[in-house]
Parts: C-alpha cells; sequence; structure tokens
C-alpha cells in the first residue's frame, strides 16, 4: 500500500490563516512626583504636594486600556520621579539618612493620599497584555529598597518590571537622565552604604543632600523656588529683586560644599572629584539633548526617551535618530516672554508599533483629559 504524507497530499489541504499581528503600544511617563496627597491629615492644605492631577491621570490609564486600545498590548513605562521621596517627610522630620523601613512608611503614606491613582493601575494591570516597567530616578530612589517593590507589587496586585538604570527595547534606549548628570548621578556599583553604619541607608547623589539640606529651607519661604525655568533668569531677578535671600542661599549653598568636600562621613559617598564636578556643570536643570546625541551614535540605538529635566522636548538628527523628554505633569514657572507664567502640559509619548513591522515610532503628545463641565482649582 502505498502511503503519502499529509505534506505531500496537497489537493485537499485546508489554508492554515495566519495569526493577526499583535497591535502593541507602548506609553512612557515620568516627574509625576506623587507625594502624601494634597490633604493632611488633619485636613490643611500640604504646601509640598506637587501633584494635583490625579483624577486626570486616572482618566488617562483607564483611556490607554479601553476603547480603542482594548484589543491592544499596552506597557505603561514610568520613567522615573513617579514618586518624591524626597519631599516627604517622615514623622515630621526630612531626612538624608534613609533606611528600608523609613521609605516604606513613607510609601504607604503616598500611596494613602493617591488611592484613585494606585487603584487605577492596579485595574490597568489587571488587563490581560496589559504591563508596567518602573525605572528609579533620583526623587524615588527608595524604590530600590525589595521592601518598596514588593510593596508596589502587592498594590498593583501583580509582579511588576523594575529597572534600576536604563530600559532597552526594539531600538528604544529609555532613562530617568539623572545619571547623565554629577549632582543626581548615583553610584550603579553602591546603591546602598553599608559600612560602620547600624543598617544600611540609601547612598543618595549629592543633589538629593543639597535638596534636603538647603532646597527645603528656602522652599519653606518660596514653595516654587525649584520650579522655575530658566533658572539663570531666576538667577538674576532674584539678585535685582530679592538681593538679601539671594545672598543667603548664596552662602548656604557655599557652606554646603565646603563641608561637603572637607567633612568625611559614612552616611555620605563623594569623592572631592565628584564635588567640583558638581560646581563645575552647574546642572541644577540641565538640557539632556546633548547626552541623547552621544547615545544614539550607537546604531543599535534609533530613540532615546529621558525625563528629569522637566522640560518636554523633541530632537531629530536624522530620519532615524530621534530624542525626546517626556517633560512632567507638575507646574512650572517660566520667565521666558514667549511662555511667560505657570504652565502645566500633561506631557509623554506614545511609542507606536507599525504593522508592517518596521520600527516602532514615537510622538511627543498632551494629556487633555476627559471633558467635563467644572473641576476644582488646585491651589497652593
Amino acid at each position: 500500500m502505498d502511503a503519502t504524507s499529509p505534506s505531500e497530499n496537497t489537493d485537499n489541504a485546508v489554508p492554515v490563516a495566519k495569526p493577526a499581528p499583535v497591535k502593541k503600544i507602548k506609553i512612557i511617563i515620568s516627574d509625576l512626583h506623587l507625594g502624601k496627597g494634597r490633604l493632611l491629615e488633619k485636613g490643611g492644605i500640604n504646601s509640598l504636594e506637587e501633584f494635583y492631577y490625579g483624577e486626570k491621570l486616572v482618566e488617562f490609564i483607564h483611556y490607554y486600556s479601553t476603547g480603542a486600545y482594548r484589543d491592544y498590548e499596552v506597557e505603561l513605562i514610568i520613567n522615573g520621579d513617579f514618586l518624591n521621596f524626597l519631599q516627604c517627610d517622615y514623622k515630621g522630620h526630612f531626612l538624608s539618612v534613609i533606611t528600608e523601613a523609613v521609605t516604606l512608611e513613607i510609601f504607604k503614606d503616598i500611596v494613602k493620599g493617591h488611592k484613585n491613582v494606585f487603584d487605577a493601575l492596579a485595574e490597568f494591570a489587571a488587563k490581560p497584555g496589559n504591563s508596567i516597567t518602573y525605572i528609579v530616578g533620583n526623587h524615588d530612589q527608595g524604590m530600590l529598597w525589595p521592601a518598596c517593590r514588593a510593596y508596589l507589587n502587592q498594590v498593583i496586585g501583580t509582579p511588576i518590571r523594575y529597572k534600576n538604570i536604563v530600559y532597552f527595547f526594539d531600538g528604544v534606549h529609555v532613562e530617568h537622565g539623572h545619571m547623565q548628570e554629577a549632582a543626581n548621578r548615583m553610584d550603579p556599583k553602591k546603591f546602598f552604604l553599608k559600612k560602620d553604619l547600624v543598617e544600611p541607608i540609601l547612598n543618595l547623589p549629592f543633589g538629593s543632600h543639597f535638596f534636603l539640606e538647603v532646597v527645603l529651607k528656602i522652599k519653606e519661604e518660596y514653595p516654587h523656588v525649584d520650579k522655575i525655568r530658566p533658572f539663570g533668569k531666576m538667577v538674576r531677578w532674584s539678585f535685582m529683586n530679592e538681593t538679601k535671600v539671594m545672598f543667603k542661599a548664596f552662602f548656604m549653598a557655599l557652606a554646603y560644599f565646603a563641608k561637603s568636600a572637607f567633612i568625611k562621613d559614612p552616611r555620605r559617598a563623594w569623592p572631592l572629584k565628584r564635588i567640583v564636578q558638581v560646581i563645575a556643570e552647574s546642572a541644577i536643570f540641565p538640557d539632556l539633548s546633548e547626552s541623547a546625541r552621544k547615545i544614539l551614535t550607537d546604531e543599535r540605538v534609533h530613540t532615546v526617551i529621558f525625563g528629569h529635566s522637566h522640560v518636554y522636548q523633541y530632537r531629530q538628527w536624522s530620519e532615524n535618530k530621534e530624542y525626546f523628554n517626556t517633560g512632567t505633569w507638575t507646574e512650572i514657572t517660566s520667565l521666558d516672554i514667549v511662555s511667560l507664567g505657570k504652565i502645566t502640559k500633561l506631557t509623554y509619548v506614545l511609542i507606536e508599533y507599525p504593522e508592517d513591522g518596521s520600527r516602532p515610532r514615537g510622538r511627543l503628545k498632551e494629556w487633555k483629559g476627559y471633558h467635563k463641565i467644572e473641576e476644582d482649582v488646585a491651589i497652593s
């Protein structure tokens, strides 16, 4: 009997339909700076809270997992400074010596203050095909602690992908951006300090200590001092109009630099060379486009996405070399004549994957939110 293999008997073969290509997108946000919430425990206003747009963020998360995106695989990439550990007190004190237990307690307060946001994240992550990636920034360095990661996984209800510095996929390089400047650069080989200490603490970069010990004192009188751009214009304006305050701030900074350079402390680990770099760069609000250009010289990379600077930006060096900065969801005061005044743009990057299989393309977007007839005015 002559046997015929199935592959040879093609006359009556039923054509097998190719599966439809998976539709997917990635959305990237950064610098939301969630604190303990707008209201204090006894009902007063929390003047140190920087994030006022919880309802709009909930809408944003809902939009990209329903409707037109119902059948998509959606990855939400949180590119650093989603949480603002540095500007949250622990039992009334702002600490530069930060243990795992302290960070976890602060984190629980943040979740309590923005319950609607974390509920929305949990609902998003529960949808099949959706995922969340968290890249650590300089204001949420506490997310390096295992206990904080486990707690967020518990709150969201599913394991989250964590990246300490860089997330690279499909030719796209995503990082918060603080590693590109001396003031806020963390030591990737030493995230925690342990030597001569009772328990490990975060190895905070110079900029974090400077913020906690100098900037926060200035913010007591001028809460928006770190939200003004360009920084150079603010300094010149302040010398003319707030001379006394500027001289006070200058000498506070000078004293802090001197103490950092000459006083040894096991809770801080910066060589003198790093301090000199910080002074030389004056990298208070850096433009990261040059750092992006250098990364793009790698032939494997066609897109770089940063946050950190709080200024949304797009640069193109060729058709296949692009840089995006996602900006911030917090208020900025501009001293530039073309954009004078308070600015809030809820900007993000959307990465789309073409159905023809070509490389993914990024788009800088602004979230407008669903239409509402009225809403509360955010007042600090």
